[in-house]
């Protein structure tokens, strides 16, 4: 007898959103985890040094334990201490390895880095630099996400070959690597620091000096300068070249060398995580104060605090940290190819605000974990307000006084899996009641305790709900 044919119908999946509950003005204190970009930093300059360093303040994300993974497959030790917010890393020394070509010399050495654009950066030059066989993949959005410029300049001082394999110059990353050469190389400025930051940090890793030149105009300057402070500390060494008499206003090249040697170093808690809890006191009326930051720190998105002065609010310094207090808020015209990650956190603010603001110099942000731009604008519009997209940023609009006091429980904001995103429209729930945002956990990526952070900084507790969607039967 035929036996009827069996169907089965997909397994059932779940959908996770969180919804911030409005209140009154926010108020009181809070210190960030450490800086992802200075803890993958860190870890590069502390891998390929000579001796041992103890990392302390290390940010625990999805971010940093997929370096962390990459580094012990070349036979790096990182212990964590402190429930990892202390790595003690024995460095493998900062020359060419014969051991790491051994490692690699039957196949190459897989790394997985999800959608971590620090790392895969930075791995790909120091890498290179270091010498072996290696294949550096991640999620399929990486894999949408240019790496070109930085292939093309290190490929012509290779020992070697290296290729980005997906179109458009995307990752995966494939290298089989004696080393650089020493010769000169030349990297576009205008798509991402990291790509400059990336060689400067393999430099030393090369143990030989490396001339970059850069061609066109350098985005996110801060993060160049932050580079070499921290490899300054490692023992790397950076000669700069300017046009002109005006400091970093025409950055040309920069000479690295040196060499890493195992040292202590405090990272920072996280600037562009600071921003939220900033912009939670300018949208509420509140006053919030970040703990470990101030004006000279190493990371220019402390600069997003002096953006909401210029916006209304009141910025003060204290001994712990810097303060901002809400206030009535202005809209504003504003540069921020420096502070680029904060173009989201300030584009929800900007909604409050008396008049239009516009956003300038952050064409690059298109090319981040999803399109800050354009993905942007589409999930603000569902407000009810107008964004207007620009080649090199955008102009937000206010809304008006009945979106922003009307229930609207059917607004979901979806995060196209970007923790940015996520974390910047969290802020909307200051104000707009039922505002739902979808797949939270995306957070992880650089701030897994987010959600518990801003709780305990409102005192009150997020809606959160479960929606299970379809289901496996057989029929």
């Amino acid at each position: 007898m035929t036996q009827p044919a069996v169907k089965i119908e997909p397994a059932a999946s779940t959908v996770t959103r969180v919804c911030v509950v409005p209140g009154g003005p926010v108020e009181g204190k809070i210190r960030p985890p450490g800086s992802k970009s200075l803890t993958n930093r860190a870890l590069i300059c502390a891998a390929f040094a000579s001796g041992t360093s103890r990392l302390a303040g290390t940010l625990v994300s999805e971010d940093t334990e997929v370096m962390i993974d990459s580094l012990a497959k070349i036979g790096v030790s990182i212990k964590p201490v402190d429930g990892g917010r202390t790595l003690v890393v024995e460095g493998v020394g900062g020359v060419v390895s014969d051991d790491a070509r051994k490692i690699s010399s039957d196949a190459p050495v897989e790394m997985f880095i999800a959608n971590s654009g620090t790392t895969v950066r930075f791995l790909t030059a120091a890498l290179s630099a270091f010498g072996g066989k290696y294949k550096l993949s991640g999620v399929d959005r990486m894999h949408e996400r240019p790496i070109g410029d930085l292939v093309d300049a290190i490929a012509p001082a290779l020992d070697g070959w290296i290729v980005a394999t997906s179109d458009g110059k995307c990752p995966p990353v494939d290298i089989d690597s004696n080393g650089w050469t020493g010769q000169p190389m030349r990297v576009g400025g205008g798509v991402s620091s990291q790509y400059l930051s990336g060689l400067m940090m393999a430099g030393p890793i090369a143990s030989k000096p490396i001339r970059i030149e850069i061609v066109g105009e350098m985005v996110s300057i801060p993060y160049v300068r932050m580079t070499a402070r921290l490899m300054k500390s490692f023992g790397g060494t950076c000669e700069w070249e300017f046009d002109g008499d005006e400091p970093w206003s025409g950055l040309r090249s920069v000479t690295v060398g040196g060499s890493y040697q195992g040292c202590e170093f405090d990272v920072e808690p996280d600037a562009s995580a600071a921003s939220y809890f900033w912009a939670a006191a300018a949208i509420s009326g509140g006053s919030v104060l970040v703990e470990g930051l101030d004006e000279n720190a190493s990371q220019g998105d402390v600069g997003f605090a002096r953006v909401l002065e210029t916006m209304g609010c009141e910025f003060i310094v204290r001994d712990g940290g810097i303060e901002i207090k809400g206030g009535p808020l202005r809209g504003v015209d504003v540069e921020m190819g420096e502070i680029s990650d904060t173009v989201q956190t300030l584009a929800v603010v900007a909604l409050f605000a008396d008049g239009p603001t516009r956003v300038r110099g952050v064409a690059h942000n298109r090319f981040k974990e999803t399109d800050r731009i354009g993905n942007l604008a589409i999930e603000l519009r569902k407000l009810g307000g107008r964004v207007d997209e620009h080649d090199d940023g955008l102009t937000i609009h206010p809304l008006s006084s009945d979106a922003q006091s009307s229930h609207r429980h059917d607004v979901v904001m979806e995060t196209y899996n970007d923790h940015r995103m996520a974390m910047s429209f969290a802020l909307l729930g200051l104000r707009i009641p039922g505002i739902e945002i979808l797949n939270p956990a995306c957070t992880r990526k650089t701030y897994p305790d987010f959600w518990a952070d801003l709780e305990s900084l409102t005192g009150r507790s997020h809606t959160w709900t479960t929606n299970r969607i379809g289901g496996a039967r057989a029929s």
